[in-house]
């Protein structure tokens, strides 16, 4: 039943001069080959920098933080109660308070974090991006790690010396005072982000003193299996009969990622209309092939071909000019995308400028998500399937007496 079909789709899928393809299939080909790969392209683009940002942005930022209105006492059994609970992984006291970082008569606001030295490594990426120093050396006296943006726009190194001022009043025989200490740096982070330039580090220990706490702590840092779920784990793992709150990224940093899936919606529909151009190729290559043969259908309505065998010849066509486009499109997009970073070095080197010398990473990041890539392809199959379906059923209305008679 369908060996005739496959046939005479394959005669019409090819061009008339012994070439692989007619003019109107390249086209048609060539569209779909474009519209899957700059979608493919793109989108594995975007997952990547998404993925860069949450990996470097959420692995420093606390994945959610239990507080209270009160300093916290008994921290130490609180954080054991709280490694229980389903989907925290581990928890750590902290302290975070903003302040006024001065040094060179330049000044400039921070977050300073107050965190557990020993433990830093199990809830933050933080020490992997140390340019300089240790975390490990925030256990000596009055020591501070800062980001490399900052210790640029300061002017300072390791060893060098900084005041931090912070908003508490500190009172004396003499009148009352912004607390001010002075600190040395021994270390510098660099992350290439946001974070670099507005957060300082300090131990917990010392956060303690600017805070005028002896055995307490402000809040506790919790690491959260799912990210997604980060409020929901933290607010589940607040024991009863507390007076004990909880808050997450989301909070803080939420609207940054909320903003990128939107800038992700708003590209993928965009490209997506390159797709449904393409399938309006299709869809004209079949009108054309269906016009240009319509006495070689008269001829075959006359031997006594049925409309479904009609209907499926130039569907296969389409079906043909479809998948050759998908399948041409899928490894266009995989080897750019496995490539691109090579590219944009060649790019580069012919503009002689770094074009991501302005971002926070200074290369194309790239995640490949396959359940992403089959969704594309197979939207983009669809829409091409019922460009070839439509134009296909008008062979169903051509009379072969009115076609044979103006032969």
């Amino acid at each position: 039943m369908f060996k005739l079909p496959l046939r005479l789709a394959f005669k019409y899928f090819k061009s008339n001069k012994g070439g692989v393809f007619s003019f109107t299939s390249f086209l048609a080909i060539t569209g779909l080959t474009i519209g899957v790969s700059s979608l493919i392209i793109v989108m594995s683009v975007m997952n990547g920098f998404e993925k860069e940002l949450q990996d470097r942005i959420l692995g420093v930022v606390p994945h959610a933080v239990i507080y209270s209105d009160e300093p916290i006492n008994d921290y130490e059994s609180l954080i054991d109660q709280l490694k229980l609970a389903d989907g925290v992984e581990e928890a750590v006291p902290y302290i975070s308070f903003q302040a006024l970082i001065t040094s060179n008569s330049i000044s400039k606001g921070v977050s300073v974090n107050g965190i557990d030295v020993d433990h830093e490594d199990r809830v933050s990426i933080l020490p992997d991006y140390m340019l300089y120093g240790s975390l490990e050396d925030l256990s000596k006296d009055n020591s501070i790690v800062i980001g490399s943006w900052l210790a640029s726009y300061l002017g300072i190194f390791v060893g060098d010396s900084i005041t931090i001022t912070t908003s508490d009043i500190k009172s004396s025989i003499i009148g009352s005072y912004p607390r001010s200490i002075n600190l040395q740096v021994v270390g510098i982070f660099e992350l290439r982000a946001e974070i670099d330039q507005s957060l300082v580090l300090i131990s917990h220990e010392l956060a303690q003193k600017f805070k005028s706490l002896t055995d307490e702590t402000l809040s506790i840092r919790l690491k959260t299996s799912n990210l997604f779920l980060a409020d929901q784990i933290a607010y589940l793992a607040i024991p009863d009969n507390t007076s004990l709150m909880s808050s997450s990224w989301k909070e803080t940093h939420g609207t940054l990622f909320e903003a990128i899936q939107f800038e992700k919606l708003l590209i993928s529909l965009m490209l997506f209309l390159i797709v449904a151009v393409a399938s309006i190729l299709v869809l004209s290559t079949i009108v054309m092939t269906v016009k240009s043969k319509e006495r070689e259908v008269g001829i075959l309505k006359t031997i006594g071909a049925n409309n479904q065998q009609l209907v499926m010849i130039f569907f296969f066509q389409g079906l043909m000019v479809s998948f050759i486009g998908l399948l041409m499109g899928l490894l266009l997009g995989l080897i750019v995308t496995f490539n691109i970073n090579n590219f944009i070095t060649f790019l580069e080197g012919v503009m002689g400028r770094n074009l991501l010398e302005a971002y926070f990473i200074n290369y194309f990041p790239y995640y490949i998500d396959y359940e992403q890539i089959g969704f594309i392809c197979l939207i983009s199959l669809i829409f091409s399937l019922l460009a070839s379906l439509f134009p296909a059923l008008r062979v169903t209305k051509l009379n072969p007496i009115e076609i044979l008679r103006h032969e």
